[in-house]
């Protein structure tokens, strides 16, 4: 393909993606020029605080709700006008009418409840990633948020960078070629095999916690200082481990810029003795998952393959001497040569080798860049428009590290997907971990 088809090709995709337009109109208080977007936040501390952050001033904010209020208290001293509450639902029930707008800041097996619960409000919703903890919470969400026409962001920060853009133009412009293989790696490791005989100790939790008001929907468990303040991602019931985390910053820039859509296949590898019944509850110290995406129009088919943890790619032999391959980033492989990146937004991109990188003429800047990703979403409202990582794309990214975590749990399997049916072909066992569990009475998604 062309750069100039490719490109049309593109950009007519992400306008069927993140081009359907609200059917109505943001409240009086989206207008420019008019008052302030009112927004309630569920989650205050943490990584929450951050994304009320990365929004004051912009809004105006109507609520906050957080189980934690020992982790919420810089947030509260910051706002203390603000009103406060433990239970999302009961604060959605008290600001509801006087809210725009919602941003979801909490562990990933609450952000479909959460989230949903504003979507059905008619909210427009910022959720930050991975989208859901399961494959039918996100597909859920894609289309409840469809449905009731709000503007959605997930927060992939990286998707409204300059350098994802700047990768995706390169791509086009046929830089390297035709890309047939990306290798994309992330060090961190979030198992704690060792720690599983830990969970039999009895311990209250502390009185700032709302232990019950914690779990949401997950059925229950006693509660453990092993999962909390912020270890909750090394454990199933609760994260997605180091593919969830960075899945969306890391395989972003390749997902957009290739089209890639839902993998026909995936099979993992994976380390360390791990045992996917007796350690269950957790992920391996190392994985090696590999996706296969099939040809899409004008493009081949390409092959994905994630590292985490113990595992890492293949140096590149056009790497020069003294430089390493990227902790956290990928490397994309064409026919006539090889870009790496790091991670959000394809951090720090160039063609290897250096000379070949001085060497290229780089094509003039072909897509939109901007502000920033809160700018994005909060302008979303205004124009009634969606947002560059709405749900309808940030939902197919984040299934990519669902299936991958599932296939975690069944090594050396090659587990056969069919994307439109949202099922495994050929492993029923697998299709069982697409869904959660019931979840508890009052916490119904």
């Amino acid at each position: 393909m062309t750069s100039t088809t490719r490109r049309a090709f593109l950009t007519a995709s992400s306008a069927g993606l993140a081009g359907i337009l609200l059917a109505r109109r943001a409240p009086a208080a989206a207008e420019p020029g008019g008052p302030k977007l009112r927004v309630a936040c569920i989650g205050a501390g943490g990584r929450a605080s951050a994304n009320i952050g990365g929004i004051a001033g912009a809004v105006e904010f109507t609520a906050f709700a957080d189980v934690d209020e020992k982790r919420a208290a810089e947030t509260y001293k910051k706002f203390p006008g603000v009103k406060r509450f433990r239970d999302y639902r009961t604060m959605l029930e008290a600001v509801g009418r006087d809210t725009d707008a919602v941003v979801v800041s909490t562990p990933d097996h609450t952000h479909a409840a959460a989230a949903l619960a504003a979507i059905r409000l008619g909210k427009h919703v910022f959720c930050e990633k991975p989208l859901a903890h399961s494959v039918a919470e996100v597909r859920a969400l894609v289309k409840a948020a469809r449905e009731h026409k709000v503007a959605t962001q997930l927060g992939n920060q990286g998707h409204s960078s300059t350098s994802i853009r700047t990768f995706r133009e390169w791509i086009e412009d046929g830089a390297i070629g035709s890309v047939h293989t990306v290798h994309a790696c992330c060090r961190k490791s979030h198992s704690r095999i060792r720690d599983l005989p830990k969970l039999a100790e009895k311990v209250e939790p502390p009185a700032n916690l709302d232990w019950d008001l914690w779990l949401g929907p997950a059925p229950f468990r006693p509660y453990s200082p092993l999962y909390l303040p912020s270890s909750w991602r090394d454990w199933r019931p609760f994260g997605t481990g180091t593919i969830g985390d960075w899945t969306c910053h890391v395989i972003d820039p390749v997902f957009w810029a290739l089209d890639l859509g839902a993998p026909a296949a995936v099979t993992a590898k994976v380390t360390d003795g791990c045992d996917p019944k007796a350690h269950a509850d957790t992920f391996p110290f190392g994985s090696q998952i590999e996706f296969e995406f099939p040809a899409k129009g004008a493009r081949k088919a390409v092959k994905v393959i994630w590292y985490d943890g113990s595992q890492k790619p293949p140096r590149p032999a056009e790497l020069e001497a003294g430089r390493n391959p990227p902790d956290t980033g990928a490397i994309v492989v064409g026919d006539k040569g090889t870009i790496t990146y790091g991670s959000h937004g394809a951090g720090s991109v160039r063609i290897i080798p250096e000379a070949k990188m001085q060497a290229y003429k780089r094509p003039a800047e072909s897509i939109p860049r901007v502000r920033g990703h809160y700018e994005d979403w909060l302008s979303a409202i205004r124009e009634s428009r969606q947002a560059g990582s709405n749900f309808d794309y940030g939902g197919p990214l984040t299934e990519i590290a669902l299936l991958g975590a599932i296939a975690q749990r069944f090594p050396a399997t090659r587990l056969e997907w069919d994307g439109p049916a949202g099922r495994f072909t050929n492993i029923p066992a697998a299709n069982a971990l697409l869904a959660p569990p019931s979840p508890r009475p009052g916490w119904g998604v």
